[in-house]
């Protein structure tokens, strides 16, 4: 079942509140969340009721050993948990692409599987294994099994995020007003929802219609130009923009409806002046995750390890060289291969992860020079911001090109001709036009020059938190002037733009999130 599906948004998200909402006025609001678990159920097995005991295994064998956590800190159970978990997800995920390595490698004849990969696989697994570590370090008390399944298995969030934290979530289910109906949150829900739809069915799938021709045509070894080339990477990068700020803000609006603040998990990407902020940005959930489990801890043993061997370790942001590669950019390379795999099994994903790894390692190392050289200048004057947002557009446009081939062939062809391989013609083509690009300038604009949801709602009582404070680019347009607030003519507005996505998204299949396939 789709956000994006009449289903959906005629059937399922109706009866599902009303339900839910009808408890709570009942005054039975363990009930409700009973509700809500079974209804996330019914939402998960409407694709493939077969994965529904998997996702129901998963949930009772890392609650099993979260109980065991709590009443013995054990080393050992949390290891074979993690292990436990990242069995399943590598079995699943990653045996047939495995098999397939080896047997290109050294001729083994192995079997490769033909497994099909259980829908947000990639998701619940992160989240438990960040549940079990932090029972591990003593951050969470033994908690109640239904507040535990309806916080892993709440559907805004089930399928493509954002990766969720326990105390974000279990603190809201077990507050005694949670499922009585909020009149503002509902409408500040309703309203991100409406907007997120819009940009998912009327943006991201109509802009899918440049990307796809020109990835098309790389997939089959046909020459590109370079405006073809660069026309289709960043049709593509608006493509996965759209769609994945659609879904996120969708997420976020569908947990206020419910009473629930989903952390927010994109914050305007393409308006970062560099590859660390691009990452504070995009899908920041997933970076929080990757941060907080892997890239500290390898770095904490390595600090130990060199101030055990009498090795130098950073001081007051300085570092030599070898501390440099040894403390920054091991961690962050190795940091984002897991990124990397982690979005699929395939060479092109690894590449993704290591590029990115490459581009975060020369941005650190570039901000630790500029220390040390005492290089000063105003990071918010649009000499600096300019040219720094669209070198981290180009890197991003680049990535996202390994991102959206199909293997690591295309996105080299596609490569080759970004950087000149082939002809150099800015001509319109059968594949792209000059009122397409255009267009696609034309979305830019609106990327970089408007506010973004987080903003537009900033301080109504939603406790949605705080949002970064504005750069260059944010201030161009207040976000203050454009602020939400309920009125009949913001209904209307609004209303419009739900009735055009609503009319579009049922008119024929609607179009899968791109990333319902990691």
């Amino acid at each position: 079942m789709l956000f994006n599906s009449g289903v959906f948004i005629f059937g399922f998200l109706p009866a599902a509140l009303l339900v839910f909402h009808g408890l709570g006025l009942l005054g039975r609001r363990r009930w409700a969340i009973v509700w809500l678990t079974v209804a996330s159920l019914v939402f998960y097995a409407w694709w493939d009721i077969g994965n529904v005991p998997l996702l129901l295994a998963s949930i009772v064998a890392n609650f099993a050993l979260q109980r065991l956590l709590v009443r013995r800190r054990s080393r050992a159970i949390l290891i074979g948990g993690i292990t436990l978990n990242l069995a399943a997800l590598v079995y699943y995920k990653y045996a047939g692409f495995l098999a397939q390595t080896i047997n290109a490698a050294a001729d083994a004849g192995l079997p490769v599987p033909q497994i099909v990969l259980p829908l947000a696989i990639s998701f619940f697994t992160f989240q438990q294994i960040a549940y079990l570590c932090d029972t591990y370090d003593g951050l969470v008390d033994d908690s109640n099994f239904v507040n535990y399944m309806a916080f892993i298995t709440f559907f805004p969030h089930l399928i493509a995020g954002p990766i969720t934290h326990h105390k974000e979530i279990i603190p809201q289910l077990a507050d005694p007003g949670l499922a009585r109906p909020d009149a503002r949150m509902i409408a500040a829900g309703a309203t991100m929802f409406l907007v997120g739809l819009f940009k998912k069915v009327m943006i991201a799938d109509s802009i899918a219609m440049y990307a796809n021709p020109v990835f098309a045509a790389a997939a089959h070894g046909e020459p590109l130009t370079l405006f073809e080339a660069w026309g289709g990477g960043l049709a593509y990068t608006l493509q996965i923009y759209f769609d994945f700020s659609g879904y996120s803000d969708m997420a976020v609006g569908l947990g206020l409806m419910f009473g629930v603040r989903l952390p927010f998990n994109f914050d305007s990407p393409l308006k970062a002046a560099s590859v660390i902020d691009y990452w504070a940005r995009w899908h920041m959930t997933l970076t929080r995750f990757v941060t907080a489990y892997i890239y500290s801890p390898i770095t904490l043993s390595l600090t130990r390890r060199r101030m055990a061997a009498g090795k130098p370790v950073p001081r007051r942001g300085r570092m030599n060289l070898e501390t440099f590669l040894s403390l920054v950019a091991q961690p962050t390379f190795f940091a984002f291969l897991v990124i990397g795999i982690w979005h699929g099994a395939g060479w092109q994903f690894a590449l993704f992860g290591a590029l990115h790894g490459a581009y975060l390692t020369v941005n650190h190392g570039w901000r630790l020079l500029r220390k040390r050289w005492q290089l000063d200048w105003n990071e918010h004057s649009p000499l600096f911001v300019v040219p720094s947002v669209l070198l981290t557009l180009a890197c991003v446009v680049f990535g996202l090109v390994l991102f959206r081939a199909p293997d690591v062939g295309t996105a080299l062809h596609m490569v080759d001709a970004m950087v000149g391989g082939g002809s150099l013609s800015l001509h319109s083509s059968q594949l792209l036009s000059h009122r397409q690009v255009q267009l696609i300038l034309v979305l830019l604009a609106i990327v970089w020059l408007m506010p973004n949801t987080q903003e537009w709602l900033r301080g109504t009582p939603t406790g949605l938190g705080e949002v970064r404070p504005p750069g260059w680019f944010e201030r161009r347009i207040s976000a203050a002037s454009l602020g939400w607030r309920p009125s009949p003519a913001l209904a209307v507005i609004v209303g419009l733009l739900g009735f055009l996505a609503i009319a579009k998204a049922i008119s024929a299949a609607p179009p899968e999130f791109i990333y319902f396939n990691f």
